[in-house]
Protein backbone atom coordinates (compact mmCIF):
# COMPACT_ATOMS: atom_id res chain seq x y z
CA UNK A 1 0.00 0.00 0.00
CA UNK A 2 1.16 3.56 -0.87
CA UNK A 3 1.89 6.34 1.59
CA UNK A 4 -1.10 7.92 0.84
CA UNK A 5 -2.89 4.79 1.43
CA UNK A 6 -1.60 3.97 4.53
CA UNK A 7 -2.79 7.49 5.89
CA UNK A 8 -6.33 7.28 4.37
CA UNK A 9 -6.38 3.77 6.16
CA UNK A 10 -5.37 5.55 9.63
CA UNK A 11 -7.48 7.98 9.34
CA UNK A 12 -10.68 6.09 8.66
CA UNK A 13 -9.77 3.38 11.17
CA UNK A 14 -9.39 6.63 13.74
CA UNK A 15 -12.97 7.51 12.65
CA UNK A 16 -14.52 4.23 13.28
CA UNK A 17 -12.49 3.67 16.49
CA UNK A 18 -13.98 7.38 17.52
CA UNK A 19 -17.75 6.44 16.17
CA UNK A 20 -17.72 2.84 18.33
CA UNK A 21 -16.36 4.55 21.46
CA UNK A 22 -18.83 7.05 21.36
CA UNK A 23 -21.91 5.13 20.42
CA UNK A 24 -20.98 1.97 22.57
CA UNK A 25 -23.28 3.01 25.34
CA UNK A 26 -25.19 5.96 23.16
CA UNK A 27 -26.54 3.29 20.94
CA UNK A 28 -28.73 2.46 23.42
CA UNK A 29 -30.74 5.92 23.80
CA UNK A 30 -29.89 7.45 20.70
CA UNK A 31 -32.92 6.88 19.01
CA UNK A 32 -35.05 8.20 22.17
CA UNK A 33 -32.80 11.15 22.66
CA UNK A 34 -32.52 12.54 18.94
CA UNK A 35 -35.86 12.29 17.80
CA UNK A 36 -36.30 16.08 19.38
CA UNK A 37 -33.80 17.88 17.51
CA UNK A 38 -32.60 15.80 14.19
CA UNK A 39 -35.66 17.89 12.20
CA UNK A 40 -36.57 17.22 8.94
CA UNK A 41 -35.89 13.30 9.15
CA UNK A 42 -39.55 12.20 8.90
CA UNK A 43 -40.38 14.18 6.01
CA UNK A 44 -37.28 13.69 3.63
CA UNK A 45 -37.99 9.86 4.39
CA UNK A 46 -41.52 10.27 2.99
CA UNK A 47 -40.25 12.62 0.08
CA UNK A 48 -38.26 9.87 -1.04
CA UNK A 49 -40.57 8.67 -4.19
CA UNK A 50 -39.02 5.68 -3.91
CA UNK A 51 -40.45 3.02 -7.30
CA UNK A 52 -42.23 -0.04 -6.63
CA UNK A 53 -39.30 -2.80 -6.05
CA UNK A 54 -36.68 0.43 -5.85
CA UNK A 55 -33.45 0.38 -3.41
CA UNK A 56 -32.58 2.49 -1.43
CA UNK A 57 -29.69 2.96 0.53
CA UNK A 58 -28.76 5.10 3.55
CA UNK A 59 -25.19 6.55 4.30
CA UNK A 60 -24.68 6.77 7.71
CA UNK A 61 -27.67 4.38 8.94
CA UNK A 62 -27.18 4.09 12.23
CA UNK A 63 -29.25 2.20 15.00
CA UNK A 64 -31.85 1.65 11.34
CA UNK A 65 -34.16 3.42 12.47
CA UNK A 66 -34.38 5.48 9.14
CA UNK A 67 -34.94 2.09 7.67
CA UNK A 68 -37.30 1.08 9.16
CA UNK A 69 -39.16 3.92 8.65
CA UNK A 70 -38.52 3.82 5.34
CA UNK A 71 -40.13 0.75 4.91
CA UNK A 72 -43.01 1.67 6.24
CA UNK A 73 -43.60 3.89 3.68
CA UNK A 74 -42.26 1.74 0.63
CA UNK A 75 -42.72 -1.76 1.76
CA UNK A 76 -41.60 -2.88 -1.50
CA UNK A 77 -38.09 -1.52 -1.52
CA UNK A 78 -34.61 -3.43 -1.22
CA UNK A 79 -32.94 -1.73 1.73
CA UNK A 80 -29.57 -1.38 2.33
CA UNK A 81 -27.24 0.83 5.14
CA UNK A 82 -23.63 1.32 5.84
CA UNK A 83 -21.88 2.14 8.74
CA UNK A 84 -18.70 2.87 10.07
CA UNK A 85 -19.48 2.24 13.43
CA UNK A 86 -19.87 -1.63 14.13
CA UNK A 87 -21.35 -1.04 17.39
CA UNK A 88 -24.30 1.16 15.50
CA UNK A 89 -24.92 -1.70 13.47
CA UNK A 90 -25.81 -3.95 16.19
CA UNK A 91 -28.58 -1.20 17.02
CA UNK A 92 -29.79 -1.65 13.39
CA UNK A 93 -29.82 -5.70 13.47
CA UNK A 94 -32.29 -4.93 16.55
CA UNK A 95 -34.06 -2.64 14.65
CA UNK A 96 -35.19 -5.40 12.47
CA UNK A 97 -34.72 -8.61 14.55
CA UNK A 98 -38.91 -8.98 14.70
CA UNK A 99 -39.30 -7.72 10.90
CA UNK A 100 -40.02 -10.07 7.72
CA UNK A 101 -37.45 -7.70 5.71
CA UNK A 102 -34.19 -6.87 6.99
CA UNK A 103 -31.82 -4.94 5.04
CA UNK A 104 -28.36 -5.53 4.25
CA UNK A 105 -25.74 -3.95 6.62
CA UNK A 106 -22.35 -3.27 5.93
CA UNK A 107 -19.40 -1.71 7.80
CA UNK A 108 -18.16 0.74 5.40
CA UNK A 109 -16.54 3.83 5.14
CA UNK A 110 -19.03 6.72 3.54
CA UNK A 111 -15.87 7.99 0.93
CA UNK A 112 -15.06 4.70 -0.37
CA UNK A 113 -18.14 2.59 -0.84
CA UNK A 114 -19.38 1.22 -4.36
CA UNK A 115 -22.82 -0.82 -5.41
CA UNK A 116 -21.16 -4.01 -6.11
CA UNK A 117 -20.29 -4.37 -2.47
CA UNK A 118 -23.76 -5.10 -1.63
CA UNK A 119 -24.37 -6.79 -5.01
CA UNK A 120 -26.18 -4.26 -6.67
CA UNK A 121 -25.20 -1.81 -10.14
CA UNK A 122 -26.46 1.16 -8.35
CA UNK A 123 -28.96 2.72 -6.21
CA UNK A 124 -32.67 4.71 -6.60
CA UNK A 125 -32.18 6.61 -4.10
CA UNK A 126 -29.73 7.43 -1.47
CA UNK A 127 -29.90 8.72 1.66
CA UNK A 128 -27.35 11.09 3.88
CA UNK A 129 -29.30 12.28 7.38
CA UNK A 130 -27.41 13.79 9.97
CA UNK A 131 -24.24 12.14 8.92
CA UNK A 132 -22.67 14.47 6.71
CA UNK A 133 -21.49 16.92 9.64
CA UNK A 134 -19.90 14.19 11.32
CA UNK A 135 -17.81 12.38 8.44
CA UNK A 136 -14.06 14.21 8.43
CA UNK A 137 -13.96 14.23 4.20
CA UNK A 138 -17.75 15.19 3.67
CA UNK A 139 -16.72 15.93 0.58
CA UNK A 140 -15.73 12.57 -0.86
CA UNK A 141 -18.51 11.22 0.57
CA UNK A 142 -20.60 13.32 -1.51
CA UNK A 143 -18.61 12.04 -5.01
CA UNK A 144 -19.02 8.61 -3.56
CA UNK A 145 -22.91 8.73 -3.10
CA UNK A 146 -23.51 10.30 -6.12
CA UNK A 147 -21.41 7.91 -8.09
CA UNK A 148 -23.16 5.12 -6.60
CA UNK A 149 -26.41 6.08 -8.37
CA UNK A 150 -28.58 4.35 -10.98
CA UNK A 151 -29.58 6.61 -14.08
CA UNK A 152 -32.23 9.07 -12.51
CA UNK A 153 -31.70 8.12 -8.89
CA UNK A 154 -31.67 10.69 -6.22
CA UNK A 155 -29.12 11.51 -3.51
CA UNK A 156 -31.16 13.08 -0.25
CA UNK A 157 -29.67 15.03 2.18
CA UNK A 158 -30.78 16.66 5.82
CA UNK A 159 -28.31 17.48 7.88
CA UNK A 160 -27.80 20.61 10.26
CA UNK A 161 -27.70 23.97 9.02
CA UNK A 162 -26.07 27.32 9.92
CA UNK A 163 -28.46 28.60 11.92
CA UNK A 164 -28.56 31.56 10.02
CA UNK A 165 -32.22 32.55 11.09
CA UNK A 166 -31.91 31.72 14.82
CA UNK A 167 -30.47 34.31 17.65
CA UNK A 168 -27.12 34.57 17.67
CA UNK A 169 -27.03 33.67 21.11
CA UNK A 170 -28.47 30.65 20.40
CA UNK A 171 -26.78 29.86 17.27
CA UNK A 172 -23.87 30.19 19.39
CA UNK A 173 -25.03 28.02 21.80
CA UNK A 174 -26.01 25.18 19.58
CA UNK A 175 -23.05 24.75 17.47
CA UNK A 176 -20.26 24.76 20.59
CA UNK A 177 -23.02 21.89 21.79
CA UNK A 178 -22.71 19.38 18.80
CA UNK A 179 -18.78 20.50 18.51
CA UNK A 180 -19.11 17.90 21.85
CA UNK A 181 -20.31 15.58 19.49
CA UNK A 182 -17.74 15.95 17.12
CA UNK A 183 -20.85 17.48 15.14
CA UNK A 184 -19.38 20.09 12.60
CA UNK A 185 -22.23 21.93 9.93
CA UNK A 186 -21.10 22.08 6.87
CA UNK A 187 -21.04 25.68 5.78
CA UNK A 188 -20.36 25.08 2.04
CA UNK A 189 -22.64 22.37 2.08
CA UNK A 190 -24.83 24.16 -0.66
CA UNK A 191 -22.23 25.39 -2.56
CA UNK A 192 -20.74 22.17 -2.98
CA UNK A 193 -23.92 20.43 -4.07
CA UNK A 194 -24.67 22.94 -6.71
CA UNK A 195 -20.93 22.21 -8.27
CA UNK A 196 -22.00 18.87 -8.11
CA UNK A 197 -25.25 18.95 -9.67
CA UNK A 198 -24.28 21.73 -12.44
CA UNK A 199 -21.25 19.43 -13.42
CA UNK A 200 -23.84 16.35 -13.98
CA UNK A 201 -26.36 18.03 -15.55
CA UNK A 202 -28.95 17.56 -12.44
CA UNK A 203 -31.35 19.33 -10.78
CA UNK A 204 -30.63 20.31 -7.13
CA UNK A 205 -33.33 20.90 -4.69
CA UNK A 206 -32.26 22.91 -1.52
CA UNK A 207 -33.78 24.23 1.62
CA UNK A 208 -33.83 25.36 5.24
CA UNK A 209 -35.68 23.80 8.25
CA UNK A 210 -36.48 25.70 11.28
CA UNK A 211 -35.20 29.03 10.07
CA UNK A 212 -31.67 27.37 9.15
CA UNK A 213 -31.57 24.77 11.76
CA UNK A 214 -31.33 22.25 9.26
CA UNK A 215 -30.97 22.14 5.60
CA UNK A 216 -32.65 19.59 3.52
CA UNK A 217 -31.29 19.02 0.10
CA UNK A 218 -31.99 16.73 -3.28
CA UNK A 219 -29.51 16.15 -6.01
CA UNK A 220 -31.95 14.65 -8.86
CA UNK A 221 -29.97 13.12 -11.91
CA UNK A 222 -31.34 12.74 -15.72
CA UNK A 223 -32.04 9.40 -16.69
CA UNK A 224 -29.33 8.71 -19.52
Amino acid sequence: MSKAGTETAGKRDQHANLMDGMYRYQRHIYDLTRKYYLLGRDSTIRNLDLPDGGTLLEVGCGTGRNMALAHKHFPSAKLFGLDISQEMLISAHRTFAAKATIPEFRVADATAFTPREFGVSGFDRILISYALSMIPDWERAIDASIAALNPGGQLHIVDFGQQEGLPPRFRSMLQSWLAKFHVTPRRDLREVLEAQANERNARLVFESVGRGYAWRAAIISRRS
